[in-house]
């Protein structure tokens, strides 16, 4: 690779940290303002998100990158605050599928749409890479 072109690798590499840094800071501030931790608005964004608007905790340790246990803790204080809801499979007794309540709805609506000027930014910050 020339040095221009790792140069222009570099300054790409650092406006995309950047910008990550940045959302990720605005994710947690706006997240706050919402009553929420960093880590309950990804659990009810990715519950949110998953198909039929259902998750189970193996598929969001996949998906928050965190352990079993601490997932596990996750989901259960989000449950005691009214944040989601739990519900039995009918077909695996051993799986417990995760909806958001009425509360979570709500609070994640919030923080989702106070993010939405940050994620066109980032989205488009990262298309033009």
């Amino acid at each position: 690779m020339a040095r221009n072109e790792e140069d222009e690798a570099y300054r790409c590499a650092a406006a995309l940290r950047r910008a990550l840094r940045r959302f990720e800071s605005r994710c947690e501030e706006i997240a706050r303002a919402n009553g929420l931790t960093s880590r309950q608005y990804l659990l009810l964004l990715f519950i949110r998100g998953s198909q039929g608007g259902t998750a189970t905790v193996s598929g969001l340790v996949h998906d928050l990158r965190l352990g079993q246990s601490t997932v596990t803790e996750l989901v259960q204080r989000a449950e005691e605050q009214g944040l989601i809801v739990r519900e039995p499979s009918r077909t695996d007794g051993r799986v417990v599928h995760l909806s958001l309540s009425p509360e979570g709805e709500r609070r994640l609506a919030g923080a989702f749409a106070e993010l939405g000027e940050e994620r066109s930014h980032l989205i488009e910050l990262v298309s033009s890479l």
